[in-house]
């Protein structure tokens, strides 16, 4: 279902681009007794929340608005000192503002400390015709709001864009999630590898953006001002 929003975004279906409400929520480092490999800054690096899950947004938002985050500013939380009797100099949560090239302005909260959220990755983007709206935790639909009413969009493959059917690989009512995009993933690999363009491969490019937005938002927090992002890698 995120293709299907990417291809009603691209096919101008929201309108112009206004404002996005993203979140990346976990629990799994609430508490002080709580430790992983990424609390150490030595194999974790200076970013945690952002560098672990909040990437992953950014990158979500982008792919489907069909443009780059070009400004952001940023603030970031650690709760604890110590985890598991190591010093503890990355963060749990960060809060962004961002404006994309097109001038659309947004909020993203990433928290790995957020009770009872597992794995709470939310996209919403709202337009000047309608609102889309993914909830990973519930993959097969997409929420469409309008000032006259809302609507669900469930993932079929009769009701979908040209080139977004193809990801549909079970049947109507037999839920595809998590898995299911990994196995997509992989397909377009062996596309790609047989001469192949599959639309939204992702690239070793993909991979410099995610360093280059992590270290956008650590200046962000760290100077406490609005720091401008290359909306080309290098």
């Amino acid at each position: 279902m995120v293709r299907e929003a990417r291809a009603r975004v691209l096919a101008g279906e929201i309108g112009t681009l206004l404002t996005v409400d993203c979140g990346y929520l976990q629990d799994w480092m609430l508490l002080p007794t709580d430790d992983d490999w990424r609390a150490t800054s030595d194999e974790g690096g200076p970013s945690r929340a952002f560098a672990d899950i909040g990437s992953h947004l950014c990158d979500l938002l982008e792919f489907v608005a069909g443009e780059r985050i070009v400004r952001l500013t940023a603030r970031t939380r650690r709760a604890f000192a110590e985890r598991g009797g190591h010093p503890v100099q990355n963060e749990d949560a960060v809060a962004i503002l961002v404006e994309t090239a097109s001038g659309a302005i947004g909020t993203l909260l990433v928290s790995q400390m957020a009770a009872g959220r597992k794995n709470a990755l939310t996209l919403e983007l709202h337009g000047t015709a309608e609102s889309i709206r993914f909830d990973q935790e519930r993959p097969e639909e997409l929420w469409i709001g309008r000032r006259e009413g809302n609507g669900q969009l469930f993932r079929d493959p009769q009701n979908a864009h040209p080139g977004v059917a193809r990801f549909s690989r079970l049947p109507v009512g037999h839920a595809q999630g998590y898995q299911d995009a990994f196995n997509g993933f992989v397909a377009d690999v062996y596309a790609a590898i047989a001469g192949e363009q599959p639309d939204g491969l992702p690239t070793f490019d993909d991979g410099v953006r995610a360093a280059q937005l992590t270290e956008a938002v650590l200046l962000a927090a760290r100077e406490e001002r609005w720091v401008e992002v290359p909306a080309e890698t290098p």
